[in-house]
């Protein structure tokens, strides 16, 4: 191979690539931490060592070439190869001090993980942690995180998967609330029942349509992407919200909806790349993460009402 030949810097390419993926030079630099200015100089210094126009401007965004379309694929590849460079090096560290990102939904950020983290941080306290509140899965493979807690069963062939733990989920609404609708004691008497929805689509209605609720989109006024937000409404009279047992019962505002409904099962799972799954300190937050969320949670006694 003659090395003489390539001519272009990785970073400059770098810059090209998240360019194209985001759709301007400001979007860019938000993502790789760089100012606008200097991905701007980057992209032009490759066009110039190239040759090539990559970009045309159309309005506000920034629109590849054909030159820059034809490009992209192979600068495509060189991304995924360098980000599998990092995850092989990564995953050889031995050291037990570094930054390990953790995902998890917001819901278990907020309440399931802190006391879990207090441990690790007596425990290791040179791991530094920064933890991604999510209701979206974010990408392992892309390094948006090293290890994810999720409730559904990874399938990405990349990835080292473990079922730790088995929760439930049941019905919350505040008194008040409850006693608005008549206080139902079947799931008949839910059917003008507010609950809170993550999107427009109707996977809650179909899911607990399974569960032998005869819901509509009548049922979800209300759309949020936020659990949190779902249950700050429920604890202030607006409607039912859908937690996890352990949270739910330690609320003082909210009581169970039918209390003898079945629960609805909450699998945790444990996920990061196999590279990663060699590194001596990502192998010690899995692995004390695993233990403290398959033990079963402990219950507060609930404060009186």
């Amino acid at each position: 191979m003659d090395w003489r030949a390539v001519r272009f810097d990785w970073n400059r390419a770098r810059a090209f690539l998240v360019t194209a993926q985001e759709g301007s030079f400001s979007a860019a630099g938000r993502a790789l931490g760089i100012a606008q200015p200097t991905i701007g100089r980057q992209v032009a210094a490759l066009e110039d060592e190239l040759g090539v126009v990559l970009f045309e401007r159309v309005g506000s965004t920034l629109v590849l070439t054909a030159a820059g379309l034809d490009l992209m694929e192979h600068v495509r590849a060189m991304g995924a190869a360098a980000t599998h460079v990092s995850l092989t090096a990564a995953g050889q560290s031995l050291s037990v001090e570094g930054t390990v990102g953790i995902t998890a939904s917001e819901l278990i950020a907020t309440y399931v993980l802190p006391p879990i983290i207090g441990r690790l941080r007596q425990t290791h306290p040179g791991i530094e942690l920064e933890i991604i509140a999510s209701n979206a899965a974010r990408d392992l493979q892309r390094r948006e995180a090293d290890i994810a807690i999720r409730n559904f069963t990874p399938t990405q062939p990349e990835l080292v998967a473990k079922k730790v733990a088995e929760r439930h989920a049941r019905f919350y609404a505040s008194p008040a609330y409850l006693d608005r609708i008549g206080n139902p004691t079947s799931p008949a008497q839910l059917a003008n029942a507010e609950f809170f929805g993550f999107d427009r689509t109707d996977t809650m209605i179909r899911i607990l349509g399974g569960m032998g609720l005869a819901l509509t989109p009548r049922n979800f006024p209300i759309i949020s992407d936020s659990h949190l937000v779902h249950w700050e409404l429920a604890k202030h009279g607006v409607g039912i919200c859908i937690v996890m047992d352990e949270v739910g019962d330690v609320e003082p505002r909210v009581r169970r909806v039918l209390p003898d409904f079945p629960p609805i099962p909450v699998p945790i799972w444990l996920a990061t790349h196999r590279e990663l799954n060699t590194s001596r300190r990502i192998r010690v937050v899995f692995d004390l993460l695993a233990e403290a969320l398959a033990d079963p949670p402990a219950v507060r006694p609930r404060a009186p009402q």
